[in-house]
């Protein structure tokens, strides 16, 4: 019994890496998944925030990264840089301007596999302006059997963009706030 017991992880092991291996489907946990955001302040210190409630869906195809896809929605209402003054600031008009664009999405149009992990070339949507951006993304962890009964992996994808691509935040210069933005997004991802 003792021997049946220690195969049993082996057993769920290689049952979840073989339905890994088929066309999947796997659906953005939004519980487990945050889009952080980072960007430098008068140049002298760096400033975080998080955006929360993040929905979508991800095709993939661990050996046809060609016809691998990632659709996702963030939650522009959700931003959170922990000062209520400065995030009243960012879901205004100058900046995400939740109350005509709440929702943050992203589209793929390309995947493909790199050394480290996957790009992941897309258009990202921020307050009405569309441009394209490449998502650097590690290798997803090793599925496994979540606490719902679902199989679940994880990975992050990491891009830089400008926001002045984006008209973000035009009337602040780069002195006051950078151009460039660092963008993470820690994904966990489940599939029934």
């Amino acid at each position: 019994m003792k021997n049946v017991l220690r195969l049993l992880p082996v057993v769920v092991a290689i049952l979840a890496i073989q339905a890994f291996g088929q066309t999947n489907s796997w659906k953005i946990d939004p519980v487990h998944t945050q889009a952080t955001f980072q960007a430098r302040h008068l140049s002298v210190t760096t400033i975080r925030g998080s955006i929360s409630n993040v929905t979508g869906m991800v095709e993939w195809i661990p050996n046809d990264p060609s016809r691998d896809s990632v659709v996702a929605t963030l939650d522009a209402k959700t931003v959170n840089t922990a000062n209520d003054y400065r995030d009243k600031t960012i879901k205004g008009a100058d900046f995400f301007n939740i109350s005509k664009y709440p929702r943050i999405t992203f589209r793929s149009t390309a995947v493909k596999k790199s050394d480290s992990g996957y790009q992941v070339f897309g258009d990202l949507t921020i307050a009405g302006v569309t441009r394209p951006v490449v998502l650097e993304t590690e290798n997803p962890a090793a599925p496994q059997k979540g606490m719902e009964g679902d199989i679940v992996t994880g990975l992050s994808a990491t891009t830089t963009i400008k926001r002045s691509d984006f008209n973000f935040g035009a009337k602040y210069p780069n002195s006051v706030v950078s151009d460039e933005i660092k963008i993470t997004i820690d994904l966990e991802l489940s599939q029934k």
